[in-house]
């Protein structure tokens, strides 16, 4: 609950009946209050309405966070018919090559060998991804999209550029243009 204290600065106050603390040593400390005990957790200063001097380090890390929000907000938009988001990128970077073993998979998502494994099966299992031989080497799989795999990435993608729209449909023309040349700021980041 908002609150404001005496000199106007904004406070958090909180209802509790069982607070957990740390005591020095880390340890969970448990501490009984009535419903009606209000304690402030901390304070808020005002926050300015424009940024103060920005320097390139703070830029980037504003960029970072901005970026990251966006995109999980983006993907939790999309759904994703029950498919993970490991299982969403594997299920994209194989739509956007040929097909791959699972060492190729994991090297290019950055995850271990085992765990690309058990992550194709359940791909294969759903009927997204298909396995094949090799046509050089015997020992190894090859796995490709199914045309179930392909539909599901498409449906994935509609998703996510339908709720984009819509969200860049509530700027005005200004903001539109702002994001416009951003855009074309962001491409050039990703090229240096």
């Amino acid at each position: 609950m908002w609150g404001k204290a005496a000199n106007g600065v904004p406070e958090v106050l909180l209802d509790v009946a069982d607070v957990r603390l740390l005591d020095q040593t880390a340890r969970p400390v448990t501490k009984k209050l009535n419903l009606q005990d209000r304690l402030p957790i901390y304070r808020l200063p005002d926050m300015p309405s424009k940024r103060q001097s920005p320097t390139a380090e703070s830029d980037a890390a504003e960029l970072m966070q901005a970026i990251g929000v966006l995109l999980r907000r983006v993907r939790g938009e999309a759904g994703g018919e029950g498919l993970s988001w490991s299982q969403a990128a594997a299920l994209g970077r194989l739509e956007r090559g040929d097909p791959m073993t699972t060492a190729e998979l994991a090297r290019s998502e950055m995850v271990k060998p085992q765990s690309m494994g058990t992550l194709l099966a359940e791909l294969e299992q759903d009927g997204l991804v298909q396995r094949a031989p090799h046509p050089t080497d015997g020992r190894q799989i090859l796995f490709s999209l199914t045309a179930a795999g392909v539909a599901a990435r498409k449906q994935r993608q509609a998703a996510k550029l339908a709720w984009l729209t819509a969200a860049i449909g509530r700027f005005d023309a200004d903001e539109r243009r702002t994001l416009s040349a951003a855009i074309a700021l962001v491409q050039r980041l990703g090229e240096i």
